[in-house]
């Protein structure tokens, strides 16, 4: 049995769950989030209305796999529309800056031409500075796939560093040609 799909998930106050066919819906002050689940897993809300429990209709490998995967998705959930999700990024490097323009994220990382990348409308981004940009939103998914494609304009180099990077991520410096006699 997982270890994980075992555990019941609490429902906070202010939370409303509503599950039809494999559809579950989450609503909370952040948001409102839905997802299907595989038709492997059972999830039922208890009577009293404060946990959901994950179960699996048989010990096949899919049905275990998809277990603990789905009781941690409804997890993310619940906590995505109570507390939300955040990512900080960190640009790092001379002249490198971002902006926010509209809903458009702009970047000058080192290259010859801006870069623009349109916010998704269920995202928050602000850039308190030029070097910094904040993601927020419910959906941790959504907050972690932007945040990856902003990093993977210009990943932080290994020789000094520059690029756009986590913040608090640590980058491994290399060092650099030596000169030899």
């Amino acid at each position: 049995m997982s270890r994980i799909g075992k555990k019941p998930v609490a429902i906070p106050a202010g939370v409303t769950i509503t599950i039809q066919d494999r559809a579950i819906d989450v609503e909370g002050p952040k948001g409102k989030l839905s997802f299907t689940h595989r038709p492997e897993v059972i999830v039922e809300v208890a009577e009293d209305g404060k946990e959901v429990a994950v179960s699996r209709q048989d010990d096949a490998r899919t049905a275990r796999e998809l277990h603990g995967l789905t009781r941690a998705v409804v997890a993310n959930m619940i906590v995505g529309v109570t507390q939300g999700y955040e990512k900080k990024l960190e640009i790092v490097g001379v002249g490198y800056l971002a902006a926010i323009n509209g809903d458009t994220l702009q970047l000058r990382v080192g290259y010859a031409n801006e870069l623009h990348r349109k916010i998704p409308s269920e995202l928050t981004v602000t850039c308190p500075d030029q070097t910094h940009v904040v993601i927020q939103g419910c959906d941790k998914q959504k907050v972690g796939q932007f945040a990856a494609d902003i990093r993977s304009l210009r990943k932080p180099e290994p020789y000094k560093g520059k690029g756009v990077r986590y913040q608090g991520e640590y980058v491994k410096i290399k060092p650099g040609k030596s000169a030899t006699k």
